[in-house]
């Protein structure tokens, strides 16, 4: 399957409480973290939520 990846640019810190879990569920954790997905409609609604906290990473 095709893989994407994310990384996260923002803290989450002040952010709502579902938008925190969100970003967990992407797995990651710290600023700069980059992860490895696969790339299908339930990951691309969640990179959706929370846009302004992630980018996806060009190869």
């Amino acid at each position: 399957m095709a893989t994407i990846k994310i990384k996260q640019v923002r803290s989450i810190n002040g952010c709502k409480e579902d938008q925190k879990r969100t970003v967990r569920a992407l797995g990651l954790h710290r600023i700069r973290e980059v992860r490895e997905i696969t790339d299908n409609e339930s990951v691309r609604g969640m990179i959706f939520k929370v846009k302004h906290l992630v980018e996806i990473v060009e190869e």
